[in-house]
């Protein structure tokens, strides 16, 4: 028997774009939920012309999109068959513009209308309130306007993006935190709400620790490359074929570190006593540690430090990663699924384990209105002239 989801029987109905609203709508997908995404006629989400293609399908498109089901449908003359769906869903998700659902009559105000119980998650740029709400919002905009990028990259560089789409993701996973919780408000009393994320807020919040130290001592953080504001040696290292990192977050360890290196003289010199002054002091201290480190292998070197107890590892590229006996083996965080085009599709999986409803990627992501006749007429309850009417009259 397969094994059920944990949030079997939920429908959401998925009107979003690209990356943050379809990945938080792809992680309700793995653990169970019926996500049904609705794309536009003829053209559907932005992300199916993304590369990388298989077969003239993206790739992109496939992994944000998995364990979804997928039809057409045009908003702008299809809102009584919104409507329609909308009376038996438990979810919308929508990360257009704040604005355009209320002047398709569709917004959350609308919807509960004919749904109480309905929760609405809509995800944007910057929220559906304030003096930039109606700005356009992606990624690297948040990224900016985070405070995020200006403290990537190396001190005397320009101010750097990450290498992931890391505003994008959590708001992604923001919403679908919010979802699970108007969820749990709902199971006891019955009542929906509207939730409203933001990608610069969700990146804001994330920046927690950065932030404190210009909201408690007034200092504007800077770039440090790979190195930490609290903590020191805990940074990137030169090995003799790659580098590592590794994290000295107290004195115990940092006398450990010292013993491996067989520096004693470290341990008398006032500017490493302590873990502030080692912060203090970063530059110094990573040339110490490179004078020895650069003698090692990395996969020695990461064995030795681990052995003594220091946290360490190898940096990764994304070959590493994606053939690595823990990453991809045991963890099982790449999966391979046959789509109806493209075929065999190796994408990434979901990160949330579960010993009795684990989620994971079960079948992949749709073609463009792949799911019309069963979704229309099985689920929502069209006839088949209704259905054919729709198609004469380019609702879908």
């Amino acid at each position: 028997m397969a094994q059920k989801g944990a949030l079997e029987g939920l429908k959401v109905l998925d009107l979003t774009r690209v990356l943050a609203g379809p990945y938080c709508c792809a992680l309700l997908a793995d653990m169970g939920a019926d996500v049904i995404k609705i794309e536009q006629p003829g053209t559907g989400d932005d992300a199916r012309f993304f590369n990388p293609f298989k077969n003239g399908e993206s790739s992109y498109y496939m992994n944000m999109n998995r364990n979804k089901r997928g039809i057409t449908l045009n908003l702008k003359k299809g809102q009584d068959v919104f409507l329609k769906m909308v009376k038996s869903a438990d979810v919308v998700v929508e990360n257009f513009r704040p604005g355009v659902m209320k002047k398709l009559g569709l917004d959350y105000e609308e919807l509960k209308k004919v749904n109480p119980r309905i929760i609405y998650a809509a995800v944007s740029g910057f929220g559906q309130t304030g003096p930039y709400s109606q700005w356009p919002g992606y990624d690297l905009i948040a990224q900016a306007m985070s405070g995020i990028m200006s403290v990537t990259g190396e001190a005397d560089g320009e101010p750097t993006r990450t290498g992931g789409p890391i505003c994008d993701a959590v708001g992604g996973m923001t919403a679908s935190v919010g979802i699970l919780a108007a969820l749990q408000y709902r199971n006891k009393t019955g009542v929906g709400q509207m939730l409203d994320i933001s990608l610069l807020d969700s990146t804001v919040a994330i920046m927690a620790t950065i932030n404190q130290h210009y909201l408690v001592d007034g200092r504007i953080p800077q770039r440090r490359g790979n190195s930490y504001e609290s903590g020191a040696p805990m940074e990137s290292y030169k090995a003799s074929d790659g580098e590592i990192v590794l994290a000295v977050g107290n004195d115990k360890m940092w006398n450990k570190l010292v013993d491996l290196m067989e520096m004693p003289k470290l341990l008398e010199m006032p500017e490493f006593e302590t873990v502030h002054k080692r912060v203090q002091n970063r530059k110094p201290c990573k040339e110490y540690i490179e004078q020895w480190s650069k003698k090692w292998t990395v996969a020695d070197l990461v064995k030795t430090l681990l052995d003594a107890g220091i946290p360490a590892a190898p940096i990764y590229n994304i070959a590493q990663v994606c053939n690595d006996p823990h990453i991809a083996g045991a963890r099982n965080m790449f999966v391979e699924f046959d789509h109806p085009i493209a075929g065999k599709v190796k994408v990434t999986n979901s990160a949330i384990r579960m010993s009795e409803t684990d989620a994971c990627v079960k079948m992949p992501s749709p073609t463009l209105g792949q799911h019309n006749n069963e979704i229309y007429k099985d689920v929502f309850g069209f006839t088949e002239e209704e259905i054919a009417a729709f198609r004469n009259e380019r609702v879908i």
